[in-house]
């Protein structure tokens, strides 16, 4: 379902059995630098977000998804908060300027999560030259508090 909503923005089409790449997913399983969360609404998935850098100066949400039917419900915001406050420390997520929704979302979690010290840069897509460049946003985030 990623991969296919993702398809909008970078024009790709799925293989001829109707999947599409799924070498993000074997990596967020089976590499050490990495960690998959799955986002649940209840006993449902509801999306998931997959996180590597975890041992170098900054982490990447590499990729994160909500299904449709979960969205603008709070719950990509809440698992954000939650990932980050788990890794602490310097965090970038890309995505696409033409994804107008993701544009909101990445702006508004930085906001919340860093206020106003947060960056957004524009950067090739590498090996890909015809490709529009990725917006990357840039923050800190703390750990998480007990009390």
């Amino acid at each position: 379902m990623f991969r296919h909503d993702m398809s909008e923005f970078h024009g790709l089409l799925p293989r001829a059995d109707g999947t599409f790449r799924g070498d993000r997913l074997r990596t967020a399983f089976s590499e050490p630098d990495w960690v998959p969360y799955l986002l649940t609404s209840g006993d449902s998935p509801a999306g998931f977000a997959f996180v590597r850098g975890l041992t170098g100066p900054t982490r990447v949400l590499n990729s994160f998804f909500v299904v449709r039917g979960a969205r603008r419900t709070g719950i990509g915001l809440r698992a954000v908060r939650e990932i980050t406050a788990r890794h602490p420390g310097p965090w970038s997520v890309a995505f696409q300027d033409a994804n107008s929704a993701a544009v909101r979302f990445w702006r508004r979690v930085a906001t919340e999560i860093a206020d106003d010290a947060w960056t957004e840069e524009r950067r090739a897509v590498p090996g890909r030259p015809e490709a529009p460049p990725d917006v990357w946003i840039s923050f800190h985030a703390r750990a998480a508090t007990h009390d």
